[in-house]
């Protein structure tokens, strides 16, 4: 039952967004609206993300301002393209209002849809976006503990490069598991944890079956009660809270 669960969730992730995607591996990226008309955004970086020194860079900071309260997050250096949009976008006021839309005990809650916004009750939501998407930046260095602030993404058949959606997010709630349980996992997904992984999924938590599947780019730093508990709120069949969830505000802080 453990293993049907894991693998259950790992669908559901597959199908955070749905917004058709190119798997153009240049920072000019492009994607299909629900129009049907295609836009083209160019993400400005002149860093290559793995040639880039982050060892003296001062990570930034945002501070979430949420209806059941604030979280105040790290963005890495390590993943400058995720950190670098994610600010333009917050700086934007862009999710200023919007939902967490999808939230899951145990899991993760999602947001960064921008058709969440005044949405009403019975709106399918989960497809929005900026109309773009950012290359994957996935690193063994970053992976899904608890309080890990990750990129939502379309599933590996329509986007084998694991692009990454343009806006909607999700950070992990996640459980404690048991070595016996990381050893199943590693069975069932053909990987290998590292002792910093095991150290933190046996400790902290997290989704250790998301690993090396979605790009990692930030961690919360105060406030991971706040995320628990909006996952535990009551919710609907497709997991949207039935008591609106709000994102007031996003800044970057000190």
């Amino acid at each position: 039952m453990k293993t049907i669960k894991i693998l259950s969730w790992v669908l559901l992730l597959n199908i955070f967004v749905t917004t058709s995607c190119t798997q153009d591996q240049s920072v000019n990226t492009s994607a299909t609206t629900d129009n049907n008309t295609t836009t083209t955004t160019t993400i400005t970086n002149t860093n290559n993300s793995s040639q880039i020194n982050t060892s003296n860079q001062t990570e930034t900071m945002v501070l979430i301002k949420t209806t059941m309260g604030d979280m105040k997050i790290k963005l890495y250096n390590g993943t400058p393209y995720h950190r670098d949009n994610f600010i333009k976008l917050v700086n934007q006021g862009y999710y200023n209002g919007l939902l967490f839309h999808r939230v899951i005990e145990e899991f993760m809650i999602q947001g960064g849809d921008p058709d969440s916004k005044n949405a009403s009750a019975n709106a399918q939501l989960g497809s929005g976006g900026p109309g773009y998407t950012l290359p994957a930046e996935i690193s063994p260095d970053y992976f899904h503990k608890k309080g890990a602030l990750s990129a939502a993404r379309t599933g590996d058949q329509g986007n084998p490069t694991r692009r990454s959606s343009g806006s909607q997010f999700y950070v992990v709630t996640g459980k404690v598991y048991t070595d016996a349980e990381l050893d199943m996992i590693e069975q069932r997904m053909f990987t290998k944890f590292s002792d910093a992984q095991r150290q933190s999924y046996t400790t902290v938590g997290g989704t250790p079956f998301l690993d090396a599947q979605y790009t990692v780019f930030g961690e919360v730093i105060e406030g991971i009660n706040v995320a628990v508990n909006i996952s535990k709120v009551a919710k609907n069949a497709q997991d949207r809270p039935t008591q609106d969830v709000k994102i007031i505000s996003m800044e970057v802080v000190e």
